[in-house]
């Protein structure tokens, strides 16, 4: 392996022994040297960590943790996600249910059930899966669960908290990318950090997280009204660069740092002979260059649902009295 400006880059002469070690990480090389962070290996990593932690709460006589998500209306993308987190659960040993309703519900019979699901004592973790219709306020609907049992952290409660460094249930995609960034072994300690894309639920946190003291990069935020010569002049710097726009192949291969960390989160369904996911990096281009990038699908998507079991795992054993 060779090191530039402290990203480790990988180049083409790697032995056996350093292939192992990256595989074992969940990294993978791409011929062109750029390392592949394999979130659906990672995420399969935790799941394991977790489905033991489950059955140790069983063994000492403990329910299962129950996830309760609540679908709204029939977003197919939400069916998709909907699907995988319960599968994920059903791997982990979480008890997860799905409340499907009528897109016409009105917006207080939803704060009803929600209520009730905070006074279930049998339910540990409840999920509103967004987007919600448009007679609804996501951010009203956000702040009804109880922080407890939040685990998607968009509460008002755990949002403060997690802005203020304090301990509680972080976004999950948040604690993925960050989680991601760290199998790599890099040093993000004073390192340039780059989020395109400053939105409540993920670009914000992730920033917030990246500049924590978990992880202590130096970051900047770019959004909409950034100028492309700006978007350009930043992410040219950037050793780490995070894209969260949802805007297909918005990061080319002359906007990235020669060995930078490239996560891309965005993902959006591109229309052609057949339709295709596509995120917000030129994945053909960017490979040349990165030190470490990761693809979509398979990359963000997965970890952020393996965050969502870990957040409800935590949540259980808060509940339960076993952490504090």
């Amino acid at each position: 392996m060779a090191v530039r400006r402290g990203i480790i880059r990988v180049v083409e002469n790697l032995t056996p022994a350093s292939l192992s070690r990256c595989k074992q990480r969940g990294l993978h090389t791409s011929h062109s040297g750029a390392v592949l962070i394999d979130g659906l290996t990672r995420a399969k990593e935790i799941q394991k960590l977790l489905k033991r932690e489950v059955f140790s709460l069983q063994e000492q006589g403990y329910l299962s943790p129950q996830l309760v998500t609540v679908l709204v209306g029939n977003n197919n993308a939400s069916h998709i996600y909907v699907r995988n987190k319960m599968i994920a659960a059903a791997e982990v040993g979480i008890s997860a249910n799905l409340i499907h309703l009528k897109s016409s519900v009105p917006e207080t019979e939803l704060i009803d059930l929600i209520k009730s699901l905070n006074a279930d004592s049998n339910v540990h973790a409840i999920l509103v899966q967004l987007p919600l219709p448009n007679h609804m306020s996501k951010l009203a609907i956000c702040n009804i669960i109880d922080p407890l049992k939040d685990v998607d952290g968009f509460s008002f409660s755990n949002l403060g908290n997690f802005f203020l460094g304090l301990d509680t249930l972080w976004p999950c995609t948040a604690l993925a990318v960050c989680d991601l960034i760290r199998s790599t072994g890099i040093d993000t300690k004073g390192k340039s950090a780059v989020v395109c894309g400053r939105s409540k639920h993920v670009g914000l946190p992730i920033a917030l997280a990246l500049q924590s003291p978990e992880m202590d990069a130096t970051t900047s935020i770019c959004h909409r009204f950034t100028s492309h010569q700006q978007l350009c002049d930043l992410t040219r710097k950037a050793d780490i660069l995070v894209s969260a726009t949802g805007v297909p192949k918005l990061i080319t291969s002359d906007m990235v740092k020669p060995g930078a960390c490239v996560i891309d989160v965005g993902i959006t369904r591109v229309q052609g002979t057949k339709a295709t996911l596509v995120g917000d990096v030129d994945f053909k281009e960017v490979k040349n260059i990165a030190g470490y990038l990761t693809p979509v699908p398979g990359g963000v998507g997965p970890m952020t649902v393996a965050m969502l079991m870990k957040n409800t795992v935590r949540a259980a054993r808060y509940q339960v009295g076993l952490d504090k």
